[in-house]
């Protein structure tokens, strides 16, 4: 299953000027009084920012980018596409459906476990069927109104606009993608009072392999990086493949969610937003000199953000940790 840890997400200060899809996105009224879209445009629905909200700017870019050590590039095209020629392509006949059908009427498929996310393979642009694909969901982008809003404890938050059913994709989890070593260096130079982007997704393999992916929208990101944790939260991450190995970060939602009501997942990564197990609260006791309080509100309330301290390892330590 996929694991992530990162202390709360909070804005960050000004853009740095990283080169990247666009320019600062800046919050405030357009003309005539119209509310500015937060993703200046690049999102297939507009954003909304709240009245009197103005969130600092920041490069605003719908899908992962390489980041600057340039060691992982997600829009590169590696896998070959299927070759069914049907408006949809079906599970018998499609390479891209080798591990089964992902949607049924754009809403995410249960697992046929409770404790793990099989892989997701979304149909690529060297498919051959067309855009209206059913296997086609997370690369569409937006598809719901959002708002970034004020929170009274927990810096900027997400909320939705409109109703959404359980299962349907809700937005992603994007910014520059990272390897290791940068991931490491951006949050050990990190102060105590800085605000944390990077998310650590693990995904553990049937071969025991672990395959990592860093992911920091500080700079340049998505709506993604307002969402806040929840011990019991409406969404829950998968990581679902298009074009490449690289994973996308979707967040499904796990309930109907209400218009209204903020948007939520677990930083912790747990798949289908299962509780704690003794071993994870345990350890998570052992960090709380580290850790930092969480105001979700929930009655589950952990009292402290989930915590991946691997980031502050020794690459040796880290890869003793996940042998």
């Amino acid at each position: 299953r996929g694991a992530s840890a990162r202390p709360p997400a909070r804005p960050a200060g000004q853009s740095r000027g990283c080169p990247g899809p666009g320019g600062p996105i800046r919050a405030g009224r357009g003309r005539g009084g119209a509310m500015a879209d937060a993703s200046g445009g690049r999102e297939a629905v507009a954003v909304a920012v709240a009245v009197g909200a103005a969130p600092p700017p920041f490069q605003y870019s719908p899908d992962n980018v390489p980041g600057a050590d340039g060691d992982v590039d997600p829009t590169e095209i590696t896998f070959p596409g299927c070759s069914c020629r049907t408006s949809s392509c079906a599970a018998h006949v499609c390479s891209c459906l080798r591990q089964g059908e992902n949607y049924d009427n754009l809403c995410l498929r249960p697992a046929a476990s409770e404790e793990y996310a099989r892989p997701i393979f979304e149909c690529n642009a060297m498919c051959q069927c067309g855009e209206s694909c059913q296997n086609r969901v997370v690369q569409r982008g937006l598809q719901f109104r959002l708002e970034v809003f004020k929170t009274a404890k927990k810096g900027w938050g997400l909320r939705t606009l409109e109703f959404i059913a359980k299962g349907r994709f809700v937005c992603e989890y994007a910014g520059e993608v990272l390897g290791f070593s940068e991931a490491r260096r951006r949050i050990q130079a990190q102060k105590p009072q800085d605000s944390n982007y990077i998310i650590a997704v693990r995904e553990h393999l049937h071969s025991g392999q672990v395959m990592e992916t860093f992911v920091d929208p500080t700079y340049i990101g998505n709506v993604g990086r307002f969402l806040n944790h929840s011990c019991e939260p409406n969404l829950f991450m998968v990581p679902v493949r298009v074009d490449s190995m690289v994973p996308k970060l979707a967040l499904f939602a796990a309930t109907d969610i209400a218009a209204g009501e903020e948007l939520s997942y677990d930083y912790s990564g747990r798949f289908c937003n299962s509780p704690l197990t003794d071993r994870e609260q345990k350890t998570s006791e052992e960090d709380n000199r580290l850790r930092k309080p969480c105001y979700c509100g929930s009655r589950a309330c952990a009292s402290f953000l989930p915590w991946d301290g691997s980031l502050f390892s020794t690459p040796d330590e880290c890869s003793e940790s996940t042998s």
